[in-house]
């Protein structure tokens, strides 16, 4: 295993820039995940890092040495890709030792290592099956595995899951998060999936336009938004975003909405609020509740029955709210309700810079 450091990495393809000065470092058996939507560059970002595409400035640096113009096989790299990219005419353990055999790995030690790698993605009666007669969810194995063997010092994954139905991805995740704690591999993972980076990563890296927009551990990230990309972006349902204004009030921080003022006094601001600022307060759909006794008044516009839990959308003086509700709903569409906020955890973010207060 091994750390990975990036300093001011910028990619250009023409004139379009993909990635302009990022810093970033990987510590050494981290689960790091980059996440973002279609384009963000977070593929850019791990091509880099894999010496698959050339940087236009900067430094990669992995393991302590400078790896910015090192070809991909010196780089001491796995690299797992979003299509599975197996030999059609080659059986599984033939695919998975095809590198090995390539590099002049002696015959002993390519065996210990395919087998190695197949028991622990449950491949073994595989081995001599050729792509065809597996599953997506085998051929998927197989290509990690194909990094397995290379005993890399980072492996790296580009949307390796994105192919595979729910089922599998589930599975596949599950067996994923179980090798990293086996191996104590420094992994570097791409997604777009919320749910594979809040539960594989053991950091996650928010990436919008090709920059760094927040770093942080999964629960972090969640509960703490840096921005309002951040805020709307992890969570399904997003976060609820209503717009406002901060005023003072008998001594104490309120937010305006228009249709109601909400105490605001006990937040955690970064520092202290000039009065009248206009914001935009965000809070999760699970920290609202539907209350008969609830000081806030809206209309059910929308059910979404989610089997365990169902997702409620408020109209809310023109604004829509998402809750989330266990169990059985015993109000309807068009119902006037009674609902409260969980005021300990909103977030407040300014509304020219969309940073968080």
């Amino acid at each position: 295993m091994a750390s990975v450091r990036i300093q001011n990495l910028c990619v250009s393809f023409g004139q379009t820039e993909v990635i302009k000065d990022l810093d970033l470092e990987v510590a050494e058996g981290e689960f790091l995940v980059l996440l973002g939507p279609s384009g963000c560059g977070k593929s850019t970002l791990l091509h880099s890092i894999a010496g698959l595409i050339d940087v236009t400035d900067g430094r990669i640096e992995i393991a302590g040495q400078d790896m910015t113009w090192a070809d991909p096989v010196d780089r001491q790299i796995g690299m797992v890709f979003q299509s599975y990219a197996l030999y059609p005419t080659m059986t599984v353990e033939r695919n998975m030792s095809f590198g090995l055999r390539v590099n002049g790995t002696p015959k002993a030690e390519i065996e210990r290592r395919v087998k190695r790698a197949a028991a622990m993605l449950h491949l073994e009666p595989l081995l001599n099956r050729k792509p065809a007669q597996l599953s997506g969810g085998q051929r998927q194995r197989v290509a990690i595995g194909r990094a397995l063997v290379r005993e890399a010092a980072v492996f790296l994954f580009d949307e390796p899951l994105s192919n595979l139905d729910a089922k599998l991805r589930a599975e596949l995740r599950r067996e994923l998060k179980l090798l990293h704690r086996n191996l104590r591999s420094t992994m570097i993972y791409v997604t777009h999936d919320q749910v594979e980076a809040m539960t594989l990563a053991t950091r996650i890296v928010v990436m919008y336009g090709g920059r760094i927009q927040q770093i942080g551990a999964p629960g972090e990230v969640y509960e703490r938004p840096q921005n309002l990309f951040v805020a709307g972006f992890l969570g399904s349902p997003g976060m609820n975003l209503m717009s406002g204004i901060l005023r003072e009030v008998d001594g104490s921080i309120r937010f305006d909405s228009g249709a109601h003022l909400l105490d605001v006094s006990h937040y955690e601001f970064k520092q202290p609020p000039p009065r009248s600022q206009e914001v935009v307060l965000g809070i999760r759909p699970e920290d609202l509740r539907i209350h008969a006794q609830g000081e806030l008044q809206a209309r059910v516009s929308l059910i979404e029955p989610m089997g365990n839990h169902h997702v409620v959308w408020l109209d809310f003086g023109g604004s829509l709210l998402s809750i989330i509700v266990s169990g059985a709903v015993a109000f309807l569409v068009d119902e006037p309700i009674q609902f409260t906020v969980d005021v300990g955890r909103i977030s407040l973010f300014d509304r020219g810079s969309e940073q968080r207060l």
